[in-house]
C-alpha cells in the first residue's frame, strides 16, 4: 500500500511540473508578437484586401528573368529608359519640307523669313504653319550611290577620292549618318548606315567598276530599303548623292517609279554626271529629271577636277537650307499624291528649289 501511494505521489508531482511548464510557454507566446501565429483575417478585412496577382513575381524572380533575356532584348529595354536622345514623333498630318533659295545668279540666300514665302499644298494654302527655320541643322541621312559600271571606269578612282572627302566634311559623328551603295547590274551595299567616316571611306574604296548599269533599281533600292526604314517619324534631312552617266540599260523599275520611291522617302537627290564628252547627252537629261523632281540639283563636271567642286557645292547647300513644317488643309490619310509649291514672294529675284510633292500616309 505504501508502495502504491508513493508511485501515485510521484506521478502527481510529474503531472504538476508539466502543467507549470506548459502554462509558462503559453504566457511567453502571448507576450512575444514575433513568435505568435498570425491571426486569421476578419471577413471585412478579407473583402478589402485586393486579390493576389497570379502573374506576380518576386524581385528575385524578376532578376532571374532579366538575366535569361536575350542580349538584344536587354539592349532594347535599356534603350527605352537609358541615356538616349528623346525621339521626336511627327504627326501623320504634318508635312516637313526642306528647301533651298537662290538668287538670279544661283547664289544661295539664307536670311529670308517665313513671311517671305508662300506655301500651297494640293492647290490650297496650309491650315497652319507649325514651324519655320533658316539654315536648318537637322540630322542628315545621306546615301552615296556610285555607278560602278564599265561606262565610268576612266575617272572612277578620282570620283572615289572626291566622294570620301565629301563624306569626311559632311558627316558629323554622333549626329549624321550615311551609307554607300555601288551599282552596275545590281546595287551592292559596301557600307551600311554609320557615322564613322573611316568605315564609309572603306566602303567607297571597296567599289570595283564593271558590268552594265541599273541606275533606277539602285535609286529605288536605296530609298525603299534604306531611307524609308530608318528614322521613321523623326525630323531629318534625307539626301541621295548619285554619281552616274545616267544611261540605264539593266533596271527592272522605270525612271518614274524610282522618282516616286525617292518622293515617298522624302529624299532630295543630287546628281553628278560622269559624262566626259563635253556636251549633255540623254543620260544627263535623266539626271536632271531626277534631281528636279526631288528638289535636288544636277551637276555636270565635264572636267575631272570639277567633280570635287560639285561635292563641295552639295556640302555647302546641305548646311544652308530652310525647313518648314505645316498642317495641310483638307488632309486625308488616303495614300494619294499631293503636290507642294513653295515660292518666294519676290519671285523676280529669288528661286525656291524644293520637292514637288509627297504621298499621304495610309490610314
Amino acid at each position: 500500500m505504501n508502495t502504491v501511494g508513493t508511485q501515485l505521489s510521484l506521478f502527481a508531482r510529474l503531472t504538476l511540473a508539466m502543467l507549470v511548464t506548459l502554462t509558462a510557454a503559453t504566457a511567453q507566446s502571448t507576450q512575444d508578437p514575433a513568435s505568435a501565429p498570425a491571426p486569421a483575417p476578419s471577413a471585412q478585412a478579407a473583402q478589402q484586401q485586393p486579390p493576389a496577382d497570379a502573374n506576380a513575381t518576386s524581385p528575385a524572380q524578376d532578376q532571374k528573368a532579366a538575366d535569361q533575356k536575350p542580349e538584344d532584348q536587354k539592349d532594347d529595354d535599356s534603350a527605352s529608359v537609358g541615356n538616349q536622345v528623346p525621339t521626336i514623333r511627327v504627326p501623320t498630318n504634318e508635312v516637313n519640307v526642306v528647301f533651298t533659295v537662290t538668287d538670279k545668279k544661283g547664289r544661295r540666300i539664307t536670311d529670308l523669313k517665313q513671311k517671305d514665302f508662300s506655301v500651297v499644298d494640293d492647290n490650297k494654302p496650309p491650315q497652319e504653319i507649325r514651324s519655320f527655320h533658316a539654315e536648318t541643322n537637322l540630322p542628315l541621312q545621306v546615301g552615296l550611290l556610285i555607278d560602278a559600271s564599265n561606262s565610268v571606269r576612266d575617272r572612277f578612282k578620282f570620283e572615289q577620292e572626291s566622294a570620301i572627302e565629301f563624306l569626311n566634311q559632311t558627316i558629323h559623328p554622333n549626329y549624321d549618318r550615311a551609307f554607300v551603295v555601288g551599282f552596275d547590274v545590281t546595287p551592292e551595299v559596301t557600307q551600311d548606315f554609320t557615322d564613322n567616316t573611316e568605315l564609309l571611306a572603306h566602303g567607297v574604296h571597296d567599289l570595283r567598276p564593271g558590268g552594265g548599269t541599273a541606275l533606277y533599281d539602285a535609286l529605288y533600292f536605296a530609298c525603299r530599303d534604306k531611307l524609308l526604314k530608318t528614322g521613321k517619324g523623326i525630323p531629318v534631312r534625307r539626301a541621295i548623292i548619285l554619281l552616274s552617266d545616267g544611261d540605264d540599260n539593266q533596271s527592272h523599275v522605270t525612271r518614274e517609279e524610282a522618282i516616286e520611291m525617292a518622293q515617298r522617302a522624302e529624299a532630295i537627290v543630287y546628281t553628278i554626271s560622269t559624262n566626259v564628252s563635253g556636251s549633255k547627252g540623254a543620260g544627263d537629261k535623266v539626271l536632271e529629271r531626277i534631281a528636279d523632281a526631288t528638289g535636288g540639283r544636277a551637276f555636270f563636271p565635264f572636267q575631272i577636277r570639277d567633280v570635287a567642286n560639285a561635292f563641295a557645292e552639295i556640302q555647302d547647300e546641305l548646311r544652308s537650307q530652310y525647313a518648314i513644317s505645316y498642317k495641310p488643309a483638307d488632309f486625308k490619310a488616303d495614300g494619294h499624291y499631293r503636290t507642294i509649291e513653295i515660292v518666294a514672294n519676290d519671285r523676280k529675284n529669288f528661286r525656291v528649289r524644293a520637292r514637288r510633292g509627297y504621298y499621304a500616309p495610309m490610314q
